[in-house]
């Protein structure tokens, strides 16, 4: 079996630059990722009740997320729950588990709820804020999203005790619009909603991308790149996987540049199924 860091060798990169794995390192600030990261951040500062993000699948918000966990402030408690599903009581055992909170076989509803309680207000008064990240939240229930509403209810003062950020696809944005999410929607004090890269957008994530792993960046032809992003419609994690396809094609083919006719011949294989574009308008 070829290893799949040899197209790299080839075109003389450190590692491979189009990985699926979320990685900081190659997180490109497009205008709006830098956006929608300051949402997140002015949603941590200010202490808004809940924060909520969108975008479509591979947009990058994942992406975004472990940027944010990693330049989290010290003096925050934070829990990750990255798909909860379910309705009501099973949003609070996600909440529980994820901030480390032990609790006995059995206990019903009132006493996950008292034991929440009672955590978050000794981190209140230890001077340490509680954050909740809630990421692919579109599989929450309804019941569920108005369960994210009663935990924003525990507060002290004019103090949150608990902070809420919720991340996901366009869906969700449609779930809280209902009119009986109207008492949620009224919490989300900070929202962003990622939109696909435009042309010269992919262009520029493409390049710093290939840049990033020990490239010169010039590794895609300019019509290539007009062609990757008609293809993937600007989505990032779709732009990824064709890359990384057409740059194995080229290796495969002894090219050091990856032209329109290699991405061309990716999709006319059948291998990137994620195209945007219809075959035949691509041929044309």
């Amino acid at each position: 079996m070829v290893p799949v860091t040899l197209y790299a060798e080839f075109f003389g990169l450190k590692e491979r630059p189009f990985t699926l794995l979320p990685d900081p390192a190659f997180l490109y600030w497009s205008d709006q990722h830098r956006r929608a990261y300051s949402i997140l951040e002015f949603g941590i500062m200010s202490c808004a009740p809940v924060t909520l993000i969108t975008g479509e699948i591979g947009s990058g918000k994942t992406t975004l997320l472990r940027q944010l966990l990693s330049e989290m402030d010290r003096e925050i408690t934070v829990g990750l729950i990255s798909n909860a599903q379910g309705g009501r009581g099973e949003l609070l055992q996600w909440v529980l588990s994820a901030l480390g909170i032990t609790t006995e076989p059995g206990l019903d509803y009132v006493g996950m709820f008292h034991k929440l309680q009672d955590f978050l207000v000794k981190e209140y008064a230890a001077g340490r804020r509680v954050v909740v990240i809630i990421d692919e939240a579109q599989n929450l229930s309804i019941e569920g999203l108005e369960e994210i509403r009663m935990l924003t209810n525990i507060n002290a003062n004019k103090d949150e005790l608990i902070q809420l950020v919720l991340v996901g696809q366009p869906e969700l944005r449609d779930m809280v619009r209902r009119p009986e999410m109207r008492q949620l929607a009224q919490r989300i004090a900070a929202t962003f909603h990622l939109m696909p890269m435009d042309a010269a957008t992919v262009a520029a994530y493409v390049k710093h991308r290939l840049v990033t792993a020990g490239g010169t960046g010039n590794e895609f032809t300019a019509d290539a790149m007009t062609l990757v992003h008609d293809l993937t419609g600007g989505i990032p994690r779709l732009v990824n996987q064709l890359c990384d396809f057409s740059m194995l094609y080229a290796w495969s083919g002894e090219q050091h540049e990856v032209s329109r006719e290699v991405v061309q011949g990716v999709l006319a294989d059948g291998v990137f199924f994620g195209a945007q574009t219809p075959v035949e308008e691509v041929a044309r």
